[in-house]
């Protein structure tokens, strides 16, 4: 097998492992991981197979399960299975199948690794595989992280396949016979991958046919110029970022003297888990009124006169939080539900159960929280602000009660509806609304039970 050279000369240079070090192979059944293994086979290296059955393509996901288990047995090596209720996990944790089959795998790999004594897990991703997700981020929106696609190592995770073409691939598993199994979902352009992988590399592949090995380079320079940005802010961070006893500080003044000052303070904010998009608005008002707050799932940042001022959310509040991702369609509180859509078509409906908000005025993460002393909006119909306490006076809600009504607040930390009763008129859909997101408040599953 002429790779094996370069196969072996792959994981040199890039340190993936040691001679003696024993390694988890994630075997598919597909060309990639089929020779990967008899590529650790022909170098001698101890390795493992194991095998996720993710239970989503019927009778093809027992056929792949078998074959796999076949081939670990004529490599005479440790073969590890599992099976995965995929769909469950993906509806009870309200992501895409994709995530969970993603999430699911990948806390199994380090199980097995760690318990059978494995010192890293190695993927079959390849050159073409780096092309698309580069490609996929591009697409998506995406920091510089994004733009280095797949490494070889990160982690405990390698991949020592990244020699080769998918091409290449396909030309070694014909001219050495090698079995293999055909996953059927490849085929299809439901996913945003397979569409880039069947319409857009053939046609770059045609201005350059060298693509993947461009890539490649482009890859290893971002890599490089990620790890320069990582450096400086690093040394950044010790500068301006000051911790107190319950909170950090970062002065107004030195954040607007960096170059670039926003895409420093995204770096510098990621670590609070605040993204791109609420960051942005962060530098939008930094020099305006203070007070102004913003959320990620675990901090909140508040624009002070002199000072950026983050802290932890538990640290502020004793009510429950519950944050709203774009890809969200319900959300399940302790009284209410709120089931989430989505309308190309602009249009609102005059009722108080509802919110019609202009999509393009939205920053995720949004909050879910109750009242706290100092919340004000602006009523629709109205152009001036209103406190939230005397908004309740008004609307006659009981004391007992008010502590109870749900917020829904944006990443800007301001208030879009008062759920059930009125919503911001900054949010309101317009004549230049494009698109409208619509919140429906109903009565929670439970609360209906008790009745």
């Amino acid at each position: 097998m002429l790779a094996l050279q370069y196969f072996k000369d792959h994981i040199s240079s890039n340190a993936l492992f040691s001679e003696g070090h024993k390694v988890l192979l994630a075997v598919s059944g597909g060309k990639d991981s089929v020779l990967m293994a008899h590529l650790f086979k022909l170098a001698g290296y101890h390795f493992g197979i194991a095998h996720c059955n993710f239970g989503l393509r019927a009778d093809e996901s027992q056929r792949d399960e078998s074959f796999v288990r076949i081939l670990a047995a004529s490599l005479d090596v440790p073969f590890h299975v599992t099976h995965f209720k995929t769909k469950d996990y993906a509806a009870a944790n309200k992501i895409s199948t994709q995530m969970a089959a993603r999430t699911l795998r990948y806390h199994w790999f380090e199980e097995i690794r760690l318990g059978h004594g494995y010192e890293v897990i190695a993927l079959a991703q390849h050159q073409d595989d780096v092309t698309e997700t580069v490609l996929l981020n591009l697409t998506r929106g995406t920091g510089i992280a994004g733009l280095h696609g797949i490494l070889p190592k990160r982690g405990k995770l390698i991949r020592p396949m990244l020699f080769l073409t998918r091409e290449e691939i396909d030309q070694l598993i014909e001219s050495n016979g090698l079995d293999y199994v055909e996953d059927s979902s490849n085929l299809s352009d439901d996913y945003a991958r397979n569409k880039i992988r069947h319409h857009v590399v053939p046609q770059l592949k045609e201005i350059n046919p060298s693509l993947g090995q461009t890539f490649q380079q482009n890859v290893r320079r971002f890599a490089e110029t990620e790890m320069v940005l990582q450096n400086t802010v690093a040394s950044l961070r010790e500068q301006i970022l000051i911790q107190g006893d319950h909170n950090w500080h970062l002065s107004i003044a030195k954040i607007s003297a960096l170059h670039p000052p926003q895409l420093l303070l995204y770096e510098l904010l990621k670590p609070f888990g605040f993204s791109e998009a609420v960051v942005a608005e962060v530098f939008r008002s930094i020099n305006k009124q203070s007070g102004t707050r913003f959320y990620s799932n675990t901090h909140r940042l508040i624009i002070d006169r002199e000072d950026l001022i983050i802290d932890l959310l538990t640290d502020h509040s004793n009510q429950p939080v519950v944050f709203i991702h774009q890809h969200d369609h319900f959300i399940e509180l302790p009284r209410h539900q709120i089931a989430i859509s989505s309308s190309a078509i602009p249009f609102f409906e005059k009722t108080s159960n509802k919110a019609f908000v202009d999509a393009v005025k939205l920053i995720y993460p949004l909050l879910i929280r109750t009242w706290q002393p100092g919340d004000k909006f602006s009523p629709v119909g109205m152009k001036t602000f209103k406190k939230l306490s005397d908004f309740f006076i008004d609307e006659k809600v009981p004391l007992s009660e008010k502590e109870h009504v749900p917020l829904l607040i944006n990443g800007n930390g301001e208030v879009i509806w008062v759920c059930g009763l009125r919503q911001d008129d900054r949010y309101k859909v317009t004549a230049s609304t494009k698109k409208v997101i619509i919140f429906e408040l109903r009565p929670s599953y439970h609360m209906n039970k008790q009745e």
